[in-house]
């Protein structure tokens, strides 16, 4: 099987995953967050290299205060599992999105586990959270124009390439193919820069129940693709 060396999913339908069960919204977070480390070891055992993951974009604030509030209590713990899952599954995890606005003890476990997982070799897990691609691109183009106008970079220089290098994702190829679960089909500000040549695949499966064979299923997909890249 070939697969793409880099996929991007969108984590999408744990709420309705537990409405259709009777369960609270709860519930189907706490079962996607779960199904997490399910898709990373099928990834990683499929020979993918790179896995990304949405997790809580800048969207998700206007939320319920309620469901924020479990999503970050949620989203904390598992952090503080991943290190411990990270060192036996020797999986690198690196955090995307703006963290200045998380709880410091959140920016405090992302920063210790990126760091503690910075040399080991295994799938390469990004976790975007209070992500917004948009807000990405903005913050990108201040640092830009902050090196511009403190002469590190010449403006007539800049290219495809160096707006890359000023995003979050600077140190990653771009996606192959994307994923995004529960039946919608937008894209909701994800990676609008880095999936510019990516391949889509959308399933009706809540993420709860995207497991290895429905993985399997959107890389079979990616395959049988014919990838022009805009050639004749």
């Amino acid at each position: 099987m070939s697969v793409p060396r880099h996929v991007a999913i969108i984590l999408d339908g744990n709420g309705r995953w537990a409405k259709a069960k009777g369960l609270p919204r709860t519930a189907g977070h706490t079962a996607g967050a779960k199904n997490v480390e399910v898709v990373c070891e099928e990834a990683y055992n499929m020979g993918i290299e790179y896995l990304t993951l949405y997790a809580f974009s800048t969207e998700n604030w206007n939320r319920s205060k309620e469901e924020v509030t479990a999503l970050m209590n949620l989203l904390n713990q598992y952090l503080k599992n991943c290190l411990k899952t990270a060192k036996k599954n020797n999986m690198r995890i690196r955090v995307i999105g703006d963290i200045s606005r998380l709880d410091p003890s959140m920016q405090e476990k992302i920063c210790l586990l990126e760091k503690e997982s910075a040399s080991y070799t295994g799938l390469n897990l990004t976790i975007a959270i209070n992500y917004g691609s948009r807000d990405e691109i903005v913050r990108g183009i201040k640092r830009m124009y902050q090196d511009v106008e403190e002469h590190k970079l010449d403006a007539d220089a800049i290219s495809e390439d160096t707006v890359s290098k000023y995003l979050d994702t600077a140190d990653l190829p771009d996606p192959d193919l994307m994923i995004r679960t529960s039946g919608e089909q937008r894209l909701s500000n994800y990676l609008l820069w880095q999936l510019a040549y990516a391949e889509f695949y959308f399933t009706p499966v809540a993420w709860p129940d995207f497991h290895g064979e429905e993985l399997r299923k959107a890389v079979e997909a990616y395959e049988n693709r014919d990838r022009r890249y805009g050639k004749v």
